[in-house]
């Protein structure tokens, strides 16, 4: 190696290339490996002057006030807020122009602050604990004492409108001398007529409360005699007279009494109570052989209750034969099993009815009501539809009498069961048999026999079979008419008692 090689790689010899001294040497005036120090900063620019006393007190913020505006008094953010101040109201909060403090305000430009950053919003004030919440309360006292004097007001003012109108509009409408004219017609109730009638027997109709253990109903009676008979239906008293329960009549001069059963029938539907009572108008007894279809007559009683009812008609049909079971009276759970020759009417008769007076055009009792048609309405018994029926008041006073004299009934009988049939032509009484020493059988009557006349009577079926026979007297005489066969027959019958 040269010399001047071994210069040429050392680190401080000057024999160094132009090229190299160019791309890696130090810049020309710099003798050190490190470049010198920044240069120093510059001194600090002094703060502005304060501003003069009198600019600090015109445009200055109060001494601890942070806000950009001061709040006005009474505000939330007030320290001492007052109920009283216009700006403090329930929405204060929430209401810019209002409340300084709220979440929206008209304020001064951003603060940056000495070191170019922004200033933090202080919070919004509140109240101090618990003031809101009084201030609240005693508000809505407030307004409920203001409703309340409002109502109070209006109310006084209504009156004084209304005072005004009635002393001042309405005496226009008055005339305090205004007298209505009336009318003394002629009253015109001649003898016979329904007004008079119902005067004369209403006092002879009673009403019976039953009161038993198997129910409490209202029916109907007519006192027959003087010494406290009242007439009546079985099934209208028979539950209590069977298990002894009280009856109670009630007569229409609104006095009551307690009844007894003297004696019932269940074959003709017929009962008579005795009370003890003096000065009884007893009803006049007509007879029911006179009647004729058409004939007007009257029915009372107590329908549904109510006593003293009268409703009027015709006799709609006679001889009519109806079979009762014991409905449609004063009690349920009646013995009741009759067959009677009914007197049909059109009068409207109704539950409650049963056992009161059916009477003719002169004031007589010719029936005693006892059982109604009706349609079915699903709930139970409906009411009249203008068919009624009474049991005629012959055979009524008879069994009647019987039941004063003896307490007992004794009815005319066959002595023999049938049913109805037809051969399309006529109508009769199928014999299905004959009891053995009967009426029948004494007279030849036999099983298979088919009766067709009493007397002088059709027989329109086995029903009509034994009201005929009824309604005649024991031991009486009577002729039967019979087909047998092809070969009609007639025998005569000796009625015994059942």
């Amino acid at each position: 190696m040269t010399e001047r090689d071994g210069r040429a790689n050392g680190s401080g010899g000057t024999g160094r290339s132009p090229a190299l001294e160019a791309a890696f040497g130090r810049p020309a005036g710099v003798d050190s490996s490190f470049a010198p120090g920044a240069p120093p900063a510059p001194a600090p620019t002094p703060p502005p002057a304060p501003p003069a006393p009198a600019m600090r007190r015109s445009f200055g913020r109060p001494s601890g006030v942070a806000d950009p505006f001061d709040p006005p008094p009474g505000a939330v953010r007030d320290p001492s807020p007052t109920p009283e101040s216009p700006w403090w109201k329930p929405d204060a909060p929430r209401d810019p122009w209002r409340d300084s403090g709220s979440s929206a305000y008209l304020g001064g430009p951003p603060d940056f602050g000495e070191d170019g950053k922004d200033v933090p919003a202080d919070p919004p004030a509140t109240p101090p604990a618990g003031r809101s919440r009084w201030r609240l309360r005693q508000l809505s006292l407030t307004a409920a004492l203001v409703l309340l004097t409002a109502a109070l007001v209006a109310g006084v003012g209504g009156g004084v409108v209304g005072y005004l109108a009635a002393s001042r509009i309405t005496p226009a409408l008055l005339d305090p001398d205004a007298t209505l004219t009336q009318v003394s017609p002629p009253v015109n109730r001649p003898p016979g007529s329904v007004a008079d009638i119902a005067q004369r027997v209403l006092p002879t109709v009673v009403s019976i409360e039953v009161h038993s253990s198997a129910g409490s109903g209202t029916g109907s009676g007519v006192v027959i005699h003087g010494a406290g008979y009242v007439l009546t239906n079985n099934h209208v008293i028979s539950a209590a007279a069977t298990n002894g329960d009280r009856l109670r009549v009630l007569f229409s001069d609104q006095s009551a009494a307690a009844a007894r059963v003297v004696g019932r029938d269940p074959k003709s539907d017929l009962a008579l109570l005795k009370v003890d009572k003096p000065g009884l108008t007893v009803a006049a007894l007509g007879d029911s052989s006179k009647i004729a279809v058409g004939d007007p007559v009257i029915a009372i009683g107590s329908p549904l209750g109510l006593a003293g009812t009268v409703t009027s008609g015709i006799v709609s049909a006679l001889n009519r034969p109806v079979r009762l079971g014991g409905s449609g009276g004063g009690s349920s759970g009646s013995d009741t099993n009759a067959v009677i020759n009914a007197i049909q009417t059109d009068a409207p008769i109704n539950p409650g009815n049963s056992g009161g007076a059916l009477v003719d055009g002169a004031g007589a009792v010719v029936g005693i009501n006892s059982a109604i048609a009706t349609l079915s309405t699903g709930q139970g018994q409906a009411g009249s539809i203008g068919v009624g029926f009474a049991i005629p008041i012959n055979e009524a006073r008879d069994i009647a009498q019987q039941l004063i004299r003896t307490g007992k009934v004794r009815h005319a009988t066959l002595g023999v069961t049938a049913k109805s049939v037809t051969d399309g032509a006529r109508d009769g009484a199928l014999v299905e048999s004959v009891l053995p020493g009967s009426a029948a059988a004494k007279g030849g009557i036999r099983a298979g026999d088919v009766i067709m006349r009493v007397g002088d009577r059709l027989v329109a079926g086995a029903d009509d079979l034994v009201v005929q026979v009824r309604s005649r007297k024991v031991g009486e005489q009577v002729k039967l008419t019979y087909v047998r066969g092809d070969r009609t027959a007639t025998t005569t019958v000796t009625l015994q008692s059942d």
